[in-house]
């Protein structure tokens, strides 16, 4: 196994990079067969706001050396409004969560594929856990129906569906993690 460094981002180097890997993962950028196999992400963030999430939150990546090899973005609700297709999510969120939990979305997550099946994914997750559970009841992501590998690796981290719904023709689960 590589030696992996897990930290909060703290660069705008590491901004960037997270901005690359983000673009090579992208489902406009892989064939289908690499979507089944491998996974896929769906958004995409400028810099900038990758930047102004990393202010509020920082990032949670992990480093080989000077490289960033993977990424889980940190997004809390006050971003609710900047990435138009995420505005569903939150809206269903708002009416699943009880009054009185605090949560934290994690925004996307990303292994480049030179490290992939190494244990990175899980130790991006028990990293983010450590780092964050103290202030948040609970850490929330979405995953397309379609993206298979994703729904079973964060079901294996312990990630549970709560919700699903349907937006421009593609079912998205809402996955909670209780960190009580």
């Amino acid at each position: 196994m590589k030696t992996v460094l897990y930290k909060r981002a703290s660069t705008l180097d590491e901004l960037e990079q997270i901005r690359t890997l983000q673009l090579q993962n992208s489902s406009q950028n892989i064939t289908s067969e690499e979507k089944l196999q491998e996974g896929f992400v769906t958004v995409q963030h400028t810099v900038a706001l990758l930047e102004q999430m990393n202010t509020a939150c920082a990032h949670i990546i992990a480093k080989d050396g000077e490289k960033v090899v993977s990424f889980a973005l940190v997004m809390l609700s006050s971003f609710r409004n900047e990435i138009e297709v995420l505005i569903p999510m939150f809206e269903r969120i708002d009416s699943l969560i009880p009054t009185g939990k605090s949560y934290v979305i994690m925004g996307q997550v990303c292994v480049d594929k030179n490290y992939r099946k190494q244990g990175i994914f899980r130790g991006l997750y028990d990293f983010y856990r450590t780092q964050l559970q103290q202030e948040f009841d609970f850490l929330i992501t979405e995953v397309a129906n379609v993206n298979l590998r994703s729904m079973s690796a964060h079901e294996a981290i312990g990630f549970k569906a709560i919700d699903s719904y349907e937006e421009d023709g593609i079912i998205w689960n809402i996955m909670l993690w209780d960190w009580a």
